[in-house]
């Protein structure tokens, strides 16, 4: 798959399940792509457009999502674990459970994002270290505390 940024500049050229942890994508474009169970651990997406994207049971651990355009993007059973989404947009996106009934992994992510609310987040997992921004209460919205396991 060959992944390019705003200006069409080849970021990344490969296969995404295999070994592509700490990948440098900025502002890449990944619109309505399919990138099921993808990994992404430690990646650089900062500003990537990933509207409408299907993630389910991608990796993001350790991502760096910041300013991400994460608008309607299927995002069920991902592992976000510390994560940084500071300023992504999250209208529409679906972090709810998939069809399995297993969570979305958000525990330590800073979700400190624009949309959250509107986001599906039902059955998503945090702790107590993950952020959120002031006034969000993640059980309104059905999310469940779950500390990550030793």
């Amino acid at each position: 798959m060959q992944i390019r940024n705003k200006e069409g500049e080849l970021l990344f050229d490969g296969e995404l399940h295999l070994n592509t942890e700490s990948l440098d994508l900025p502002e890449a474009v990944l619109e309505g792509q399919n990138l099921q169970g993808a990994h992404f651990d430690g990646a650089n997406l900062q500003g990537a457009n990933l509207r409408r994207a299907d993630l389910y049971w991608a990796h993001f651990f350790l991502a760096d999502l910041s300013g991400a355009d994460l608008e309607g993007a299927q995002l069920q059973g991902s592992d976000l674990k510390r994560a940084t989404l500071t300023d992504a947009n999250l209208h529409n996106a679906n972090l709810g459970r998939d069809n399995l009934g297993g969570s979305t992994s958000l525990q330590g992510a800073i979700l400190n994002c624009v949309g959250l609310k509107f986001a599906k987040l039902e059955g998503a997992e945090y702790d107590a270290n993950t952020v959120f921004p002031q006034d969000f209460d993640p059980k309104k919205f059905g999310m469940i505390e779950r500390p990550v396991k030793d």
